[in-house]
């Protein structure tokens, strides 16, 4: 089965944070108490392209090892429905999202980088790694992304699943592209 062919089915798309939505980069800024607080930059085209699934009932989330309120805003301004955050060991959390969603390994998309990533990719039916994933995540991929994590990776996932369900091009219709 093609990586086209396997993104036509997904109805949820859920990912890794840290070198996914983001480049892995973790700034600490003083928080004002004389501690401090900890913040990350993601993209904005990976955003809009979120939303855009959003529009089309495909549901989207994170699984993170880290907890970080920055991710928590941000998975809520992309509208994200699923948001766990402290696990490394990810089955589990897959199995309940999986669950709640009411749907099948093969309608589940999952975005990844890091090591932890694999045994979730192996689980789906759309894989993706991005480019600056670690060799043995790309191995395990349906499909690489040209972009690197935190650098509109997750937007060409998104136009990768759009297309293959026939609705990217009407996306572009809209916008006059």
């Amino acid at each position: 089965m093609t990586a086209k062919e396997r993104a036509a089915r997904v109805k949820l798309l859920l990912m890794d944070v840290d070198g996914v939505l983001t480049d892995g980069t973790l700034w600490n800024v003083p928080d004002g108490q004389g501690g401090f607080a900890e913040t990350k930059g993601f993209d904005s085209q990976d955003g809009i392209a979120l939303q855009w699934l959003n529009w089309h009932g495909i549901r989207t989330g994170v699984i993170s090892g880290r907890v970080s309120p920055a991710t928590e805003i941000r998975a809520k301004q992309c509208k994200m429905a699923y948001i766990y955050q402290g696990h490394i060991e990810k089955i589990p959390i897959l199995q309940e999202i999986m669950a709640d969603a009411k749907v099948t390994p093969e309608e589940v998309g999952y975005i990844g980088d890091d090591l932890t990533d694999i045994v979730v990719m192996k689980r789906v039916g759309f894989a993706v790694a991005v480019q600056n994933a670690r060799p043995q995540v790309k191995a395990a991929a349906h499909a690489v992304t040209e972009a690197r994590g935190g650098q509109a990776a997750v937007r060409e996932a998104c136009e990768w699943i759009l297309d293959a369900q026939g609705l990217w091009s009407k996306l572009l219709e809209k916008y006059e592209a």
